[in-house]
């Protein structure tokens, strides 16, 4: 453990004027919620910010609402509060599935929605759902409100398209279609304590006879240098009607699209194995769910 270096240290109390700090003080200013990452880096030597921008005073930005056509997720909502939330759950209970795999409840407790993503680690739990369902993360900065596509978000390990004086403040995610269906799995070293070896988010909209795709998701994390949208798998989804060899062929084309690296927690050889085994046992979940009760909802 390394001694953190001295910061400059802010509590703004709206998100003008935490964007306002976050543009003056430049690259080196870092956006504080939960700290669940942040702090660790900075105490391991990793991270040496200039100046931290404390979320936490800011009203308003932890709400879990129903809006019209959607949800919307304030990006200080904690992953335990989505866990937890009976509208996420009754909307879009893949999200309340991959909260409850994210770490400990510890973590859980303090960590926040807002700071999974905007961590933009490969191994995101959150980021695969979110991006199956096509979810938009809403983002405000000195010059004004903008939304991104959750999976237009990532540039690269730790790098978004966020620019200097710009926060994400809300996550909004559609509604499910009628007759559609998600899951996520993942595979870590420890059971309901690590960060994903692999993992893999997907979502079916099918037509009335239960077997016609009208729209499909299809996302991974730990695999590739962000979390990452699986298009040519889809494509074999949309391609006919739903078989059991279908699926199969998806699967294998998920394991050829993937990059995934060797390091200290698995060799990129068993990622790829394991997540074309993830997505196979994702995709019939998610179709039981569709063809099952109309929305796995």
């Amino acid at each position: 453990m390394k001694r953190i270096k001295p910061f400059t240290y802010f509590a703004p109390a709206t998100v003008s004027e935490a964007v306002g700090v976050l543009a003056k003080e430049g690259v080196g200013a870092y956006p504080l919620a939960g700290g669940t990452d942040l702090l660790v880096r900075m105490k391991r030597g990793d991270l040496a910010p200039g100046a931290l921008v404390n979320l936490k005073r800011i009203a308003g930005l932890d709400g879990i609402v129903k809006e019209s056509g959607g949800l919307r997720i304030g990006a200080l909502a904690t992953i335990r509060a989505v866990e937890l939330s009976s509208v996420v759950r009754a909307s879009h209970p893949v999200l309340v599935e991959a909260a409850g795999l994210l770490g400990s409840p510890s973590i859980r407790n303090l960590g926040t929605l807002g700071g999974n993503i905007g961590r933009a680690s490969p191994a995101s739990d959150m980021a695969p759902s979110l991006i199956v369902l096509r979810g938009r993360i809403g983002i405000e900065g000195v010059e004004g409100k903008r939304e991104v596509a959750v999976e237009e978000f990532f540039k690269g390990p730790g790098e978004t398209v966020l620019s200097s004086g710009e926060m994400i403040t809300s996550i909004y995610v559609p509604e499910m279609q009628e007759g559609s269906g998600a899951a996520y799995m993942k595979i870590g070293r420890l059971e309901g304590m690590d960060c994903a070896l692999a993992g893999v988010a997907g979502y079916l909209a099918l037509g009335a006879k239960g077997r016609e795709v009208r729209e499909v998701g299809l996302a991974v994390a730990a695999c590739a240098p962000m979390p990452l949208r699986v298009k040519r798998a889809e494509e074999v989804l949309r391609s006919g009607d739903l078989t059991e060899e279908r699926l199969q062929e998806t699967a294998r084309v998920v394991a050829e699209e993937v990059t995934p690296i060797s390091d200290m927690r698995g060799s990129g050889w068993y990622r790829r194995e394991v997540v074309g085994i993830l997505a196979y046992r994702v995709l019939a979940k998610a179709w039981q769910l569709a063809a099952g009760d109309g929305g796995g909802r």
